[in-house]
């Protein structure tokens, strides 16, 4: 039999530093049937140029819409049996594609494919985003098997199913990914797979991924509300709890100021058992990179942790003051 063609669709916005990196990779692709789509979303630096010179199609949405406007676009000009989406920072390796057809074509109840990312950075350029890599690498090796969601920076799932479940909702642009694995996972299963790897430029800028972190945990509320079985809240273990320790720790630093520095071993025994909560994780950190390292590391997930912290009672607030809020996740026949 033939080998089935496979559309890769690649939604952009203003990654001209990355793009060239991801086309390169894409045809370096030891799978041979594939067709490369570039949807270009409004970009205002030199995206469409630098994929152009790569001799790939491209087109481009009329109005910046968000990563599912780009995909659901691209998708329909797609004419793969497969479709393969890969974000523009992300550079798959060449065995990935072909990783992934075999999935999809010898276990037919799986509906969609998402692939990891290795633990260094496409473009190294700061100490945050080797931080973020290794994180969100570590996290992703921990979820491998069947999942409940859906990782979308590299995604394979058939034309059929996608026509099936519909297209990503235009109106999320933060968490389409999470509410489009929800929809298909009632039908099929999802796979993250080691077999299907990339490499990712992670952000480099810390305000950048605070505004990411925050608004996606807040956005993710109203879904855990509608769906508590939805992994990715409290009942997800240590990693969950972490964002609940890091504000008690946070706390407990001020009982030695107020009651005296006998009171010390309070916070000092709270941040050793915020540290156990991800333990593993360190020692995954720590067997790449030195001490150092490992302390930055420590810092920045303890931060980050605060501010997972803070924009879920932000949204918590919002479930209960806010009908649209609430009603985030519903789907009005003409949003799909």
């Amino acid at each position: 039999m033939p080998e089935p063609l496979v559309s890769v669709v690649v939604p952009n916005y203003n990654y001209a530093r990355a793009i060239g990196l991801c086309l390169a990779a894409l045809q370096a692709q030891t799978y041979p049937n594939l067709e490369i789509i570039v949807v270009d979303d409004c970009s205002t630096d030199d995206s469409v140029a630098v994929a152009r010179s790569y001799g790939v199609r491209v087109v481009r949405t009329p109005v910046n819409g968000g990563p599912s406007v780009a995909r659901n676009l691209g998708a329909s000009h797609a004419r793969g049996e497969i479709l393969f989406f890969v974000d523009s920072d992300v550079a798959a390796r060449p065995d990935a594609v072909a990783n992934a057809v075999a999935l999809l074509t010898e276990r037919p109840q799986i509906g969609a494919v998402c692939g990891n990312y290795d633990p260094q950075p496409l473009i190294r350029d700061s100490l945050l985003e080797e931080y973020r890599c290794l994180q969100q690498s570590y996290w992703l090796i921990a979820d491998e098997g069947r999942i409940y969601t859906l990782y979308t920076a590299l995604l394979a799932l058939r034309a059929d199913v996608f026509a099936e479940i519909g297209p990503f909702d235009p109106r999320l642009r933060e968490t389409e990914n999470a509410d489009y694995g929800l929809r298909l996972a009632r039908a099929y299963e999802i796979w993250l797979t080691p077999t299907v790897r990339g490499v990712h430029d992670h952000d480099h800028e810390l305000r950048v991924l605070v505004r990411k972190v925050f608004t996606r945990t807040m956005l993710h509320i109203p879904m855990f509300a509608r769906a508590p079985r939805f992994p990715g809240g409290l009942r997800s273990g240590p990693r969950a709890w972490s964002s609940v320790a890091a504000p008690v720790v946070l706390l407990t630093a001020v009982v030695p100021v107020l009651l005296g520095a006998v009171w010390a071993v309070l916070p000092a025994v709270g941040f050793a058992g915020y540290l156990r909560l991800d333990w593993p994780m360190y020692r995954f950190v720590a067997a790449r990179r030195g001490p150092v390292f490992v302390a930055y590391f420590v810092a920045m997930h303890f931060l980050l942790n605060l501010v997972i912290a803070v924009a879920a009672a932000v949204g918590v607030f919002g479930l209960l003051t806010s009908r649209t809020f609430r009603r985030l996740y519903d789907k009005p026949a003409e949003a799909l």
